[in-house]
């Protein structure tokens, strides 16, 4: 039986989550409410008395420490964090990048405050393939392979920093699911640079 909340506990249900960002839609959930006009009215209201902090429209977050991961992930879903976000955290490319970058099914640039985000659109059937996909404290983030595979199946030339990074055993295993001649050949090749490289 679905028992909703009393008056009081309607913001005590979304503190006590541990996501920091929440969808219109997540917070109806979490109150076993349908997405109604007194949901978005008693959302509001927490947004003026200052409870919540309104994001981006249909985006709701506990304050402004949220995790920007977590909000890049959930604005078109399905999404995870990849790309050159992930390189620059394994040591695979070493230039900084300011826009957090995410595999989605769209391509597009917004803003959220003074955070870019840099959606790149992926086919479905690589998209909702999740091997080398990690769920870690509510962000969904590509393995340093991964990553790498994705941004080889978009770009035809890339120069990547780092190939020691990589776990290539890995690579080859995750490699499948993009079902790409070429990019088989550009895998073998960088492969082929990562060998020269230990010598």
């Amino acid at each position: 039986m679905n028992i909703k909340p009393s008056k009081g506990q309607y913001i005590d249900i979304l503190l006590r989550s541990p996501k920091t960002v929440f969808s219109t839609k997540d917070i109806a959930l979490l109150w076993n409410e349908k997405i109604t006009n007194a949901v978005r009215v008693r959302l509001n209201n927490y947004v003026k008395i200052g409870k919540l902090i309104r994001v981006r429209r249909g985006f709701y977050a506990k304050d402004k420490n949220y995790n920007c991961f977590e909000l890049a992930t959930r604005i078109y879903t399905p999404a995870y964090i990849s790309f050159e976000t992930v390189f620059t955290r394994a040591g695979i490319n070493f230039q900084y990048y300011g826009n957090i970058f995410v595999a989605s099914y769209v391509t597009r640039e917004i803003k959220v405050g003074n955070q870019k985000i840099s959606f790149v659109r992926m086919k479905d059937y690589v998209l909702s393939n999740t091997m080398g996909i990690e769920h870690i404290d509510c962000i969904t983030m590509a393995t340093k392979e991964r990553a790498f595979l994705d941004r080889v199946y978009i770009s035809k030339d890339y120069y990547f920093d780092n190939l020691n990074a990589l776990d290539w055993n890995k690579v080859f295993e995750i490699l499948p699911i993009y079902y790409n001649a070429r990019m088989e050949k550009k895998i073998k090749i960088y492969f082929e640079q990562y060998k020269k490289n230990l010598k």
